[in-house]
Formats: C-alpha cells, sequence, structure tokens
C-alpha cells in the first residue's frame, strides 16, 4: 500500500463547486482507498490504495467527483516521497517565515523557466517564486491575497495545459504528515 495525498482544484472555493469533506472521504472509500482523512475544507485528503499511481488514481478521483458532484475538478495525487521532498527542497527559509507568506503550487508536470519569462522578478520584489519540481515556490511576504506576484503567476496563459493548485505553507507540511504515516 501507498500513501498519497489527493489535491482538488477549486473546489468550496467562493460558494462554488460544494463538496463536504464527509462526502468525499465516503466517495474515496467507495473507490477501494483506505485511510481516508481529509484536511480543512479547501480539497486536499490523504489516502492509502493498493492500486495504480498518482495519474491513474487522479483521473480515476477526478472521474467519481464529476459523477457524484456533477462538477469537474482537476485532481493532482502525490505519494509522501515527493510530498516531503518538496518541503525539502523550499529554496525560502520556511522556519523563519510565517506560514501565510509562503505557497506551493502543485503542477501536474515540469515546466521550463521559459513559461515564466515574460514575468518581470525585479518588478515583484520582495515578492519571490522559484521552480521545483513540479513545484512553484512563492514568497510573498503579505500574503497571497495581496500579492501581485501571484496575480501574475495565476493568469491563465501561463499554466495553459497544466493543473496548477496552490496550497499555503501550513497545509504542504501538513500534507507530508498526513501521509507519514503509513509511507
Amino acid at each position: 500500500m501507498t500513501t498519497y495525498a489527493a489535491l482538488l482544484r477549486g473546489i468550496n472555493v467562493g460558494g462554488n463547486k460544494k463538496l463536504p469533506m464527509a462526502e468525499l472521504r465516503a466517495l474515496m472509500t467507495g473507490l477501494g482507498y483506505d485511510s481516508v482523512q481529509t484536511y480543512l475544507q479547501s480539497g486536499q485528503a490523504a489516502f492509502t490504495a493498493a492500486h495504480g499511481d498518482t495519474e491513474s488514481l487522479a483521473a480515476e478521483l477526478a472521474k467519481a467527483v464529476e459523477e457524484r458532484f456533477g462538477f469537474s475538478a482537476d485532481v493532482l495525487v502525490r505519494d509522501h516521497a515527493y510530498l516531503k521532498a518538496v518541503v525539502e527542497a523550499c529554496p525560502f527559509p520556511a522556519a523563519e517565515l510565517a506560514a501565510k507568506q509562503l505557497h506551493v503550487t502543485y503542477l501536474s508536470e515540469p515546466v521550463a523557466p521559459e513559461r515564466y519569462a515574460d514575468i518581470d522578478p525585479a518588478a515583484h520584489l520582495p515578492e519571490e517564486f522559484r521552480l521545483g519540481d513540479r513545484a512553484l515556490y512563492l514568497y510573498a511576504p503579505d500574503g497571497l491575497g495581496r500579492s501581485n506576484l501571484a496575480e501574475a503567476l495565476s493568469r491563465p496563459r501561463i499554466h495553459k495545459g497544466l493543473i496548477a493548485t496552490t496550497r499555503n505553507w501550513n497545509t504542504v507540511v501538513k500534507l507530508v504528515e498526513l501521509t507519514a504515516g503509513q509511507a
């Protein structure tokens, strides 16, 4: 059995795509996943599965959400080792920052720096971003809601063709914890 985290993009945001976590846990259990736990209301769950890989599990869960709830939701699935590596590779001093200042955008596939060539890093200082393994790290000292860089990075053309979903540092660390138990 491998332990994973499922990251659902855009659910329970602004009253749209409502998906109660108890119903998500029941849906995932019905798919044959074990030890299903959800975290917060913003679309993340930890689980174990004896079948599939990250791609097939994400596709299976996305299809089940659409069939059960009537809306599509992009889903990324990542295993414990990957989630732990994202934390360990953080290019910013996470221990010195408030969780609201540091975010990770999980990406469905690796991206080249050229994708972000139109974003002038100097124009957004002191905000910064760095690329990792299918992850984008964002330092936003005033938080995500006030971040001009986050706005620039979230333009549809920037992540065209990708699934991209962002979590604050508390959630990033919690996903490592939730998937560690049976890893």
